[in-house]
């Protein structure tokens, strides 16, 4: 019998749940101790854990956020923190410990790999910018929540000949910006990967009431830049040096507005896109990866991260995992612009 331990890192995601799942049952199939550690890498520095096993993880693969909890402590701030994390490490008696994150999390448990300790990674992030994965979980639930408000918002836009501004997720890239706006009609489309000119945006505006069509909903990604600055919150940098985005929306509705003359109101989605349930997708996505990443484990296979390419899941370097995002395409983008106005 082997022993594993169990974190979840970074901000909450759908599907988490169903990860400890995943890893819960492959590891009793083989006959394996489950430990997790709470509140991610906080809980590695205070050695903070709780046993799991199957009742432990009994009912949960449908609910959102983690049983776990999670934090943003970066455990590679300082040496001490790191030589902390080793000394706990080694006295919970962990053959092996499965982190799951995000470029943070994993970058985290990157460093922590190569200073000794066996870890391997499950990719989880809503904005789907993870390379080394074709996906994510919490991605598809955060593009159907984002679609179902953009799908809501097209009634109010078009009963008082609005444009509406929605903002979402993606500090990096624009996947959710991208996949909700299409599916969700709308008819400007906003992401950090291709920087657009209010010019741009306010044509496309204008096209569309020429044409008799009074409303317009534009989807824009809260990392998305206006003259290539970040439009952020003034709050402090979190510990890994990240500073929290925000207001991109109200400045793009009044520089429509100022241009346009038509009334501009916005949305800012928020925390909503990563609360709630998982979809159908990342439940399953989620007790693969989990599995998968146990499976890893049991083989010694550490450093890796578990992926999903194509319909196959593989084993990658972490190293892979962090070493750049993956974001859109800008030549996708410029594809798209046929659905935009």
């Amino acid at each position: 019998m082997k022993t594993f331990g169990v974190l979840t890192g970074g901000g909450d995601c759908p599907g988490l749940n169903a990860v400890l799942v995943g890893v819960v049952r492959k590891a009793a199939s083989l006959n394996h101790k489950i430990i997790g550690i709470r509140r991610g890498w906080a809980g590695m520095l205070e050695k903070d854990t709780v046993s799991l096993d199957r009742e432990a993880v009994s009912g949960i693969v449908h609910r959102g956020g983690t049983i776990l909890k999670t934090s943003r402590t970066n455990p590679c701030k300082t040496k001490e923190y790191m030589e902390k994390v080793k000394k706990n490490y080694a006295e919970l008696k962990l053959d092996g410990l499965i982190c799951v994150g995000g470029d943070d999390t994993l970058g985290a448990a990157h460093k922590l790999f190569q200073a000794g300790l066996k870890t391997i990674g499950v990719p989880k992030t809503i904005d789907n910018d993870l390379s080394g994965t074709d996906r994510t979980f919490g991605f598809d639930t955060a593009v159907n929540i984002a679609m179902e408000a953009i799908d809501r918002l097209h009634t109010t836009a078009e009963s008082h000949d609005r444009v509406l501004v929605v903002e979402v997720m993606g500090r990096h890239a624009g996947w959710i910006a991208m996949y909700a706006g299409l599916a969700g009609g709308a008819d400007v489309i906003m992401i950090p990967e291709v920087q657009m000119t209010m010019e741009e945006v306010c044509n496309i505006i204008t096209g569309r009431h020429k044409r008799g069509r009074d409303f317009s909903i534009v989807a824009v990604a809260e990392g998305a830049t206006i003259g290539g600055d970040f439009v952020t919150k003034d709050v402090p940098k979190d510990e890994f040096g990240h500073v929290r985005l925000g207001g991109l929306a109200d400045i793009i509705a009044k520089e429509i507005e100022q241009r346009t003359g038509y009334e501009t109101r916005t949305v800012v989605l928020g925390h909503l896109q990563r609360g709630g349930s998982p979809t159908a997708y990342d439940r399953w996505l989620g007790l693969w990866f989990g599995a998968k990443a146990v499976e890893l484990a049991d083989a010694g296979q550490f450093g890796k991260m578990v992926s999903l390419r194509g319909t196959k899941f593989i084993a990658v370097d972490l190293e892979e995992a962090v070493g750049q995002l993956s974001t859109v395409d800008p030549k996708d983008f410029d594809a798209a612009r046929i659905f935009f106005g």
